[in-house]
Formats: structure tokens, sequence, C-alpha cells
């Protein structure tokens, strides 16, 4: 798939297979990651994967699902991601460490996609207690939390009309709206 094919067909999954990811796969998905963009080339991140279902379960109970579709779309058992990428920055997580902790995430979404994984990006995340649990030091801050899987859904995206609201329809199918191009795009000025 080409980039601009998998950036359009890319939606936020949030129920996936039972099937687990390899660890090559796991490793170009990381990759991606890590050469990313990095303001003044820092290279502030580090990544935590929990692939391992003890922790799976731990980390799950510390993250917020699809405010706009709740409960609906909380993964339950059986549908839940498969593997995390917990993001960190090295520091205080600001400024453009934040920047490079997106584009992290955005390289990594796109690599998933790619083969074939989905993934959820995750900012509504207990960061306290993920530093509890998976003994974080100090220096880290928490960026986000990207989920991965493969896909159990399919998502479609469809022309913003009144509202930017993701819903589910009686099959239990989520519409994602998004904006014209036409709409949000000014050449020359605005």
């Amino acid at each position: 798939m080409d980039t601009y094919k998998a950036i359009c067909s890319r939606r936020t999954i949030r129920l996936y297979q039972p099937k687990e990811i390899s660890s090559d796969l796991m490793e170009r998905i990381l990759n991606a990651g890590r050469l990313a963009p990095s303001g003044a080339n820092r290279q502030p991140l580090e990544f935590i994967v929990v692939k391992d279902e003890e922790n799976r379960a731990k980390l799950f109970e510390q993250l917020a699902w699809a405010a706009y579709v709740q409960p609906r779309r909380n993964p339950p058992e059986g549908n839940r991601p498969m593997a995390y990428v917990i993001v960190l920055i090295k520091g205080r997580g600001e400024g453009l460490a934040v920047a490079d902790g997106a584009a992290a995430i955005e390289n990594m979404i796109l690599t998933a996609w790619n083969e074939g994984v989905g993934s959820c990006w995750i900012g509504s995340v207990n960061r306290d207690n993920v530093k509890r649990i998976f003994n974080i030091p100090d220096e880290y801050t928490v960026y986000d939390v990207l989920a991965l899987g493969y896909p159990a859904e399919q998502p479609v995206m469809e022309e913003m009309k009144d509202s930017h609201k993701y819903w589910l329809d009686e099959n239990n199918v989520l519409h994602v709206p998004k904006r014209r191009l036409s709409e949000i795009v000014h050449y020359e000025k605005f």
C-alpha cells in the first residue's frame, strides 16, 4: 500500500481480533517510531512494549476509550488490543518533545496499518499509575499510549455535516465525520 492510500484508508480501531502481532512486525513498527523527525535531533523518546496478557490487562485499566460512544466502544474481553506501546519522553515532556512524540506515533500507526494492524492513539491515560505499574523512572514523562491489534471492525469516514462527533449506527459500525478539504485550505491568504 502506498503512503497516501494508507493515510486515506486508516481509521482508529477500538475492537481487535485475538491474534498476536509477530515480533518482527512489532520491531518494524517501533523502528518507524524511532526514525520519526526529532526537533534539534534530540531524540528524547523511548518506548515500552506491552504484549504479555497480564500486563496488557493492567494497562487497559489505566486507559479511557472513545468518549463519544461509551460504553459500546470500550473493548470487551476477546476484542482488546494485543499489544501496546507506551511512548515516553525523557524529561518534562513539553515543547519540541511533544511534537516528537506525535511524529513517532503517526509513523507507527501508518506502518502498522500498512501491515494490516489497526491502532488507537490514546491520550486519556492515568499516567501516574502507568509510571508506577511499569516502573518508569521519575525523569521520564508518559506521553501517550498506542494500542495495536488486527481489526475486528471497519469504521467508515464520511463528510462532516453538523458535528465532529463520531457515532455508531444500528449495525454497530463507527462513523467518523471529517471536514471537507475545501473548508480548511486557504491559498495565499485566509
